[in-house]
């Protein structure tokens, strides 16, 4: 990812006496649910993960009366601090962010401060010089330990091409922590090769198709998500190696599911994003009706193949998250 400079905007003090944590000490305790409004900002809706956490969020805001507001900036730092500025502005009760990079994260909480309304993070955790109420994401370093030892009971001696996501964000960089640690315990995998992508699946099939024609011997592909996986598996599919070569993603949703009972896709680390979309609208509801949220929540992990199938929690089985949260008072 490109590192973009971000151009802090000038900070307007308006009138919002503050209680600490960021939230307003009058006013929004006050209003009634069907008053409220919540903004959400997340990465991309163009990648499935964001779409469905999105689309979890606007399902607990329907079930409590709340108004929400989705921005997308559609990857772009300096889109999503425009768009922040905008629910600023629009003087909205709360606001969820998708964790993009430390420095527009801690960007981000200072400015809602300053306006007196309440922050909550999602899929990452922020830098520790951010201040927050709450944050809600997989443990990636976890889920990269995962797969290393699935890899390594399903297939000992597996050589792994490793397709990775975009560093920068801190995602990549937990998984990593995860991925080295796997490889540590469990010798008897190794991984050949590594290259970032943008998590989507035009370069991912672009980073598979390098590797096979440089000539390098792998038997099993690593994707950090389904949606990357989608062109690793077309990669294969031209280059005839489809079923010599395994493929292990991440994620669990709708279309990783499907592949895997379709035979395209070997395993997933299924983590159900739903959980986290209502999660982080829980956490900005507590907030904003006075109450102290976790300060962090993992979403569950759980190795997803055909064995299994039936176990997975799809990602738009938003009321099953809802329930799996223990509801929202």
């Amino acid at each position: 990812m490109k590192k973009v400079i971000i151009i802090l905007f000038a900070v307007m003090t308006i009138g919002f006496p503050l209680f600490a944590g960021g939230g307003k000490a009058s006013g929004t305790a006050a209003k009634q649910p069907g008053q409220l409004t919540f903004g959400y900002i997340t990465q991309s809706l163009e990648f499935d993960w964001c779409k469905s956490s999105a689309d979890a969020f606007e399902y607990a805001c329907a079930q409590k009366g709340v108004k929400s507001i989705i921005m997308d900036p559609q990857n772009n730092l300096e889109k999503a601090m425009s768009q922040f500025e905008d629910l600023i502005n629009q003087k909205v009760d709360g606001i969820s962010i998708y964790t993009l990079t430390p420095e527009l994260d801690k960007q981000m909480a200072d400015r809602a401060k300053s306006a007196g309304i309440p922050v909550v993070f999602e899929n990452g955790l922020p830098s520790p010089d951010t201040d927050y109420i709450a944050c809600v994401a997989c443990q990636y370093a976890d889920i990269g330990y995962a797969a290393m030892e699935y890899i390594s009971k399903k297939w000992p001696g597996a050589k792994i091409l490793y397709v990775q996501g975009a560093p920068g964000m801190g995602v990549l960089e937990e998984y990593m922590i995860g991925v080295e640690k796997g490889l540590k315990t469990f010798t008897n995998i190794s991984i050949v090769e590594m290259q970032p992508t943008d998590w989507g699946a035009e370069l991912s099939l672009n980073v598979t198709q390098n590797v096979i024609q440089s000539g390098k011997s792998f038997d099993v592909v690593f994707a950090n998500n389904e949606q990357m996986a989608t062109g690793v598996v077309v990669a294969l599919k031209d280059a005839q190696l489809m079923g010599k070569v395994k493929v292990v993603a991440t994620g669990g949703s709708p279309q990783g599911l499907e592949a895997i009972q379709k035979g395209e896709l070997d395993a997933t680390m299924s983590a159900p994003v739903c959980i986290q979309g209502i999660t982080t609208f829980k956490n900005l509801w507590m907030a904003v009706k006075g109450q102290t949220p976790p300060k962090f929540t993992p979403v569950p992990i759980l190795p997803i193949d055909k064995e299994n199938l039936g176990d997975a929690m799809l990602w738009t089985s938003y009321d099953k998250a809802y329930s799996y949260v223990g509801g929202i008072d």
